[in-house]
């Protein structure tokens, strides 16, 4: 168990947390979630003792081993990743240097091979002889090749190194871990394996993510950052989402009597308990339900942004087509023979495990590179928008430019109360509308781009990791967005909620050709025939 006593953490004049009392306790995986800047990682540090608070403290189960994900990618530059994951263990890893040290003397003393002796019953007790097996099993799963498990930490790629941080804070299954967006420069199938480990894991997890489906999956509660207080709510992220939302419309109607709120209230945590068991979850969370205190769910303080893409024309019957594209860079091939005929109503995931083949593939579509092979056509009735991956040319010239301006240039109408509707509606309000565009956060330059393809009225949307920069209430507005959009749309995130709860239809280009599927991209990741065929298609 982990028990915050009267925390608070002030920076200066600001006050980030203010008299926070929790407690975290074993069985459960808790989700930290709060705004952009509401202190989610500092939160973590507290209780990982990284960072001490201005008052109160965190007290920890006596004999409890604690394991946190490192951020510092050159921290075990010396070491094989096969040690690298050891030391997430200390005292074994300890343990096994100290003895192997005493056993290669060759001078080992009378007293030197009777604390070796000893070192070797208490290595076995804490499993250290499949230590090393184990560690391999973690690297593998978590997608480093067998061939780099003694390769030195510092001839390996970022990605690979993320990869073997998170074996490390996995290995020999601690009693609490702390987890800071463990699902970043992972891939799909990682991901979903993580999801599988962490659903299972019987000790406490507390996991910092802006990946809404990964908290879906493994939390069975959400510890909620709002006005410098931390509250824990039962349920993961969807259920904290949709019954503060349900509160929301509860409280804004006030001729609804308290007796039928209830009831409505209790009807909706019955429908998601019965759908949580039939998932693959975690079965501590059906539980937690049903002991759920109704006065414990209150409306979310948070501001969520206004996103509705209005088509001024319905698509006709043709919409893309797309005959054998190909495009190389430098002498690799990004992706060849790729063909399709997209339907009215597809709402495409574009997927490859090459995010730069994705990026060079919406770049074609819009003209903006050309193709070394093929060709394509979009439908005269089309009317696309597109957001791309970098967005820095549509800011980096215009640097001393206002935000009423900088959207006035992409609009027909000039009127400012018409272009402030537009950023009210981004969460841009009052004199923050003056804001000048040079000094935009990524988030606020993803919002800035939304406006932007809003005035467009597109029947067609091209969406190269739209989820970027975005926090949670953006992301989460995005969706339902794009759920709701009656046009087409060709789209690609790290965001698997995102991908899942709106394609119908998965598209992944490879250098040797396209797979193309209509199903949910959740049951693609989980096709095993289709694992079989991407495997041939990359070679």
């Amino acid at each position: 168990m982990i028990t915050v006593n009267d925390i608070s953490l002030q920076f200066g004049k600001r006050t980030l947390f203010d008299e926070v009392h929790l407690k975290f306790t074993s069985g459960n995986c808790y989700g930290v979630i709060g705004a952009n800047g509401a202190g989610k990682s500092t939160f973590l540090k507290i209780l990982s003792g990284e960072i001490d608070p201005t008052g109160g403290h965190v007290s920890i189960s006596p004999g409890s081993r604690m394991a946190v994900l490192k951020q510092n990618h050159f921290e075990f530059d010396e070491y094989t990743p096969i040690h690298t994951v050891m030391m997430g263990h200390r005292k074994l890893y300890d343990i096994m240097i100290e003895k192997d040290a005493l056993w290669a003397d060759p001078d080992l003393s009378e007293k030197d091979a009777l604390r070796a002796s000893e070192l070797e019953g208490e290595f076995g007790e804490m499993g250290g002889y499949e230590a090393e097996s184990d560690a391999a099993g973690l690297l593998s799963n978590l997608g480093v090749k067998e061939a780099f498990h003694q390769t030195p930490m510092k001839d390996l790629t970022g990605p690979q190194k993320v990869r073997i941080l998170l074996a490390q804070a996995l290995f020999g299954n601690p009693d609490i871990l702390l987890l800071d967006e463990p699902t970043n420069d992972l891939d799909a199938e990682t991901v979903v394996w993580l999801e599988d480990f962490l659903a299972d894991y019987k000790n406490i997890v507390i996991v910092v993510s802006h990946d809404r489906h990964f908290l879906d999956m493994v939390c069975t509660h959400v510890a909620d950052i709002d006005f410098g207080k931390v509250k824990i709510f039962t349920g993961n992220y969807t259920f904290w989402y949709e019954t503060s939302q349900l509160a929301l419309r509860q409280m804004q109607n006030k001729n609804k009597k308290v007796e039928q709120k209830r009831k409505e209230m209790m009807d909706f945590i019955q429908r998601f308990s019965a759908n949580a068991s039939k998932s693959r979850q975690a079965t501590s969370r059906k539980k937690a339900l049903e002991k759920l205190n109704l006065e414990d769910i209150r409306p979310s303080s948070r501001k969520y942004p206004f996103i509705h893409f209005k088509s001024e024309r319905l698509p006709g019957d043709q919409i893309l087509e797309v005959n054998g594209l190909g495009k190389s860079l430098e002498g690799k091939v990004l992706f060849s023979d790729i063909s399709f005929t997209m339907n009215k109503g597809d709402k495409i995931a574009l997927f490859s495990r090459d995010s730069l083949a994705l990026t060079y593939f919406y770049e074609l579509l819009n003209g903006r590179i050309e193709a070394d092979k093929g060709n394509f056509k979009f439908g005269v009735t089309i009317t696309p928008a597109y957001l791309p991956n970098e967005n820095e040319e549509f800011f980096s010239g215009e640097q001393n430019m206002n935000l009423l301006d900088w959207l006035r240039q992409f609009s027909q109408e000039k009127d400012e109360v018409f272009i402030r509707g537009f950023l009210g509606r981004m969460l841009f309000s009052g004199e923050e509308v003056l804001k000048k565009s040079g000094v935009l956060s990524g988030g606020e330059k993803v919002r800035c781009m939304l406006s932007k393809m809003m005035l467009q009225n597109p029947n067609f949307l091209m969406l190269d990791e739209p989820t970027n920069h975005l926090d949670l209430e953006s992301i989460t507005a995005f969706n339902n967005a794009l759920m709701e959009f009656p046009g087409n749309m060709i789209f690609s995130t790290h965001d698997q909620h995102f991908m899942s709860t709106v394609a119908n239809r998965v598209i992944e280009i490879t250098p040797n050709g396209a797979i193309d599927k209509l199903m949910s991209f959740e049951d693609y990741l989980r096709d095993d025939s289709i694992k079989t065929q991407r495997e041939k298609m990359y070679g």
